[in-house]
């Protein structure tokens, strides 16, 4: 029973925030917003919105493990998969500003998280929590992020900007009304389904949501950057990552601390600490070797290095 939650949760997630998406744009094109502000805004939050809708059923559930670990597990599988898989189908041409700020932005994210989830190491505290103050301070981050994305786009050009499907307003009213639905009730199965099978396991929370729960809610993500690849145009995969996993930490962790403080009990230093080593690796192989360049054998490096952390995962996980 607890798959069936699992499963029907996570297919009516994707399915309402592909139909929240696509309604939200026709109506957005209809007031004459451009492709390219939409792209960055609502079909960005879309291809996020798992994450987010997991994240905070979980936070109100009391679940701050999944919550916090959904978060840490999807941007681990980002960097490390997506991108290694990217790059041993197409290696990866990354520009001088992915390089020299977009990742070490998404580094800084991930430091920043390690030091709202370390109340015990830095504070001397009776235990780590991550607070409705740090959920705002994330937010904050979001809205420069936001404001840093927004001055690309007017500084750049709108050649690849996103194809906007119209739809019949009374249709897109629909979507967006039953991708909500979808993705409140989708969210509530799929917590309560990785709950259940974390306790049937004899797990905890902390690990299925870093490995299981972290997969499920990046499938937009991977699906999004191996058409990508495939379509000759892997570059696109190095932003839909660090885009993704600045959401992540900026919005859908400040959105969730925000709501309800979480306690980070089953999520650990080893799991923060591998978080910003992938992103180090990242810039590392983009930097260096083949300059600017994720090539083919470094893919397959990182996919390596996510595969002995799972192990690590699932031998501690009793």
């Amino acid at each position: 029973m607890n798959i069936v939650l699992l499963i029907g949760g996570l297919i009516l997630i994707l399915a309402g925030a592909n139909f929240l998406t696509d309604g939200a744009s026709s109506v957005a094109k209809r007031f004459n917003i451009s492709n390219l502000v939409i792209g960055l805004t609502i079909v960005a939050f879309g291809t996020s919105a798992p994450e987010l809708t997991v994240s905070i059923v979980s936070a109100l559930n009391g679940s701050s493990d999944i919550a916090i670990g959904n978060v840490v597990g999807s941007n681990i599988f980002n960097t490390l998969v997506i991108v290694g898989c990217t790059a041993a189908i197409v290696p990866i041409r990354m520009t001088r500003g992915t390089i020299s700020k977009e990742i070490p932005l998404c580094l800084l994210a991930s430091i920043i998280l390690f030091i709202c989830a370390n109340d015990i190491l830095i504070n001397g505290t009776d235990q780590n929590i991550i607070t409705s103050g740090d959920g705002l301070l994330l937010l904050c981050f979001f809205l420069i992020f936001l404001g840093y994305t927004f001055a690309i786009a007017r500084n750049g050009t709108d050649n690849e900007e996103t194809a906007i499907k119209e739809i019949p307003l009374w249709r897109a009213v629909v979507y967006i009304i039953g991708g909500l639905f979808a993705l409140v009730y989708g969210g509530d199965f799929f917590v309560n389904g990785a709950s259940g099978i974390a306790r049937s396991l004899g797990v905890s929370e902390s690990v299925i949501a870093l490995t299981l729960v972290a997969g499920g809610t990046s499938l937009p993500e991977l699906a999004t950057s191996i058409a990508a690849a495939l379509k000759k145009n892997p570059e696109m995969a190095i932003g839909n990552v660090i885009g993704s996993n600045l959401f992540n930490i900026f919005f859908v962790l400040g959105c969730s601390a925000a709501i309800a403080p979480m306690n980070v009990t089953g999520i650990t230093n080893v799991d923060l600490g591998m978080l910003i080593f992938s992103c180090v690796l990242l810039y590392i192989f983009g930097l260096f070797f083949k300059k600017r360049m994720i090539t083919r054998w470094e893919g397959i490096v990182m996919i390596a290095c996510y595969v002995v952390y799972t192990g690590y995962l699932i031998v501690n996980a009793s």
